[in-house]
């Protein structure tokens, strides 16, 4: 089960994706490796407008996101500019292409270490985790995020390390962070998303 709570702004599309093969044994094509590129030819772009847009989603809550905490889109956008935008595995790459030519944050966890219920909401104000291996953490309070059974595991900015997707990877948890002052968008995304994956072989089963 994936519930979301009511939000005035959220427009968004979860879906899980099927992979044939672990991650580790599904290199990225070069097909797939070309979108990371400003230039690569996509179905979307974005603009100033869909900035402010996916900004003012964050900031319904309360959250404040700028500097460190600002969508992980723009992040995509600034590394596919100075080169540094590089294959991690399919999964996460068709994301990051899908997340930096729609200008939509995007998650994707693994939902084998994500533990049901799931549900979409606005984290507390006190609330935080770890995002990387190293151990640093984020503050969440106000933020939108994907809950499991233990707390906060995703959201627009910085997904959580416990969840993330790894060599072993089969099976993913996909979830796009739109608005509805951008009508129609998260539905495109969705649906050259749906493309990709398909492309590469995986099933996709869509949960909200």
């Amino acid at each position: 089960m994936l519930t979301v709570d009511s939000h005035p702004l959220l427009d968004t599309v979860a879906f899980e994706a099927t992979f044939s093969k672990p991650l580790s044994e599904q290199p990225s094509p070069e097909w797939l490796v070309a979108l990371l590129k400003l230039d690569a030819p996509a179905p979307l772009s974005a603009d100033d407008a869909v900035r402010g847009a996916v900004r003012d989603l964050l900031r319904h809550g309360g959250f404040k996101p700028t500097g460190r905490s600002k969508p992980a889109s723009e992040y995509l956008v600034r590394a596919a500019g100075d080169g540094t935008l590089g294959s991690i595995n399919a999964a996460v790459d068709v994301c990051n292409a899908v997340s930096l030519h729609s200008g939509l944050p995007i998650s994707v966890v693994d939902p084998e270490r994500a533990k049901e219920p799931l549900r979409i909401g606005i984290a507390p104000a006190d609330a935080s985790y770890v995002f990387n291996a190293s151990g640093q953490s984020i503050d969440l309070g106000g933020l939108l995020c994907l809950f499991d059974a233990e707390g906060p595991c995703a959201n627009a900015v910085k997904d959580a390390q416990r969840t993330k997707t790894h060599a072993g990877t089969r099976r993913t948890l996909t979830v796009l962070w739109g608005t509805n002052a951008l009508p129609g968008r998260t539905e495109r995304a969705f649906t050259w998303y749906r493309e990709l994956l398909e492309r590469l072989g995986a099933t996709v089963e869509r949960r909200s």
